[in-house]
């Protein structure tokens, strides 16, 4: 017996095409797998094997890299990361959130490898009313507080050097904030590992998993399969173009983000949370032990640094946050069962898990969201896929 209705899946398409024909998106892939079964869905502009920007669906990614090397007793998550990045060493925290950057105390502790997986590193991107401080301003000079563009970030020792220079805006593990700890674990796990980012995750994740068109870049042989990435004009409320096929992610980049550098496919991707969905196994070869997938995708934070600085008003109201991923705390909808875990990607894309489902779901687009809460598109599609779940 199928896992879904016949009838439900016709309905996820009909929602998906909808939106197509809408022009909220020029085509979308979607994923649902079940108890071994898959469905994959291509519509508009795309095909099942398009390669998408996956902006910051890298984080998962980039918090499996760091887990390899603490199960290899390389890192340890309590460990200070002073010694690896010791443009990270020595802190200084701002008196206040708008304060002048000179305008500062000492951290009370050093930053640590736990810290940047449930980004508690005191730093990260900054929006909303604290978008004009001095430290956001300083923040955007140097490329971390956007949407995704290789270009605009310099290599990591100099990235490094430009970030130590600034102060925290908290003091080490007491805020959630957003994006900045896996930009700098993608670094951490270089040098722990003694190998560029990308070839870390080439040899020990990408082609184990057969994550063949994941990467930093896309081929010039593959360059057919990378659309154009779009973006809302706020002033005229027009879709415009972001990227081009030969844009920024046509060469390596100078810094392999691991905040939100990836490109990937629905099938790449789909090996990725099946991965985890299997606790750590993919096709009989363990990438990581049951005990590291079971605390990555546990929440990890307290009450008090669930104070959000940068997202929603009530962005932690049913989440937590594991090691680059966001845990479902409480069912506030039809889609979501409490434990499921994932994260989006700003560019128009989206991924979770859903254990208690045996559910996994992947929703691609080249459209980026407008705002930090999920889109129509993705709010439909969820909504839909679990009216298709069979018993």
């Amino acid at each position: 017996m199928s896992p879904f209705s016949a009838t439900g899946l016709a309905r996820v398409h009909q929602v998906l095409a909808s939106h197509v024909e809408h022009s909220a998106v020029p085509g979308v892939v979607a994923l649902i797998g079940r108890y071994g079964e898959t469905h994959v869905d291509a519509i508009g502009t795309v095909r099942p094997d398009t390669i998408f920007r996956i902006s910051s669906m890298t984080k998962p990614v980039t918090a499996v890299a760091a887990m390899i090397l603490v199960e290899e007793c390389v890192l340890r998550l309590d460990d200070p990361v002073d010694d690896l990045l010791p443009e990270l060493a020595d802190r200084k925290v701002l008196t206040r959130p708008d304060a002048p950057l000179e305008d500062t105390v000492p951290a009370h502790r050093p930053i640590t490898v736990r810290d940047l997986l449930t980004f508690r590193m005191g730093t990260g991107q900054v929006f909303g009313s604290l978008g004009a401080t001095p430290l956001a301003k300083a923040l955007t000079e140097i490329g971390t507080n956007g949407p995704p563009k290789p270009s605009a970030v310099p290599p990591p020792p100099e990235y490094l050097r430009l970030l130590g220079a600034l102060p925290l805006l908290h003091q080490p593990g007491d805020r959630w904030m957003y994006n900045t700890g896996s930009d700098v674990l993608g670094v951490l796990v270089a040098r722990a590992s003694g190998q560029p980012f990308g070839t870390f995750l080439r040899e020990r994740l990408f082609d184990p998993l057969g994550m063949t068109d994941t990467g930093f870049s896309v081929p010039l042989s593959a360059r057919d399969r990378l659309p154009a990435q779009y973006m809302t004009d706020f002033t005229t409320g027009q879709s415009v173009v972001y990227d081009e096929p030969d844009g920024d992610w046509a060469a390596e980049p100078a810094f392999p983000s691991g905040g939100g550098g990836l490109v990937s496919t629905v099938s790449d991707y789909a090996a990725f949370a099946s991965m985890l969905r299997s606790r750590g196994v993919y096709e009989g070869q363990r990438i990581l032990s049951r005990p590291a997938v079971e605390l990555m995708t546990t929440d990890q934070l307290t009450p008090a640094q669930k104070a959000v600085s940068g997202l929603l008003p009530g962005t932690f109201d049913d989440m937590g946050w594991g090691f680059g991923v966001a845990v479902t705390t409480r069912r506030t909808g039809i889609a979501k069962s409490v434990g499921s875990y994932g994260w989006d990607g700003g560019l128009g894309t989206s991924w979770f898990n859903d254990p208690a489902e045996d559910l996994t779901t992947i929703l691609l687009t080249q459209q980026a969201w407008t705002a930090p809460s999920p889109p129509a598109i993705c709010q439909d599609f969820w909504t839909s896929t679990y009216r298709a779940l069979a018993g």
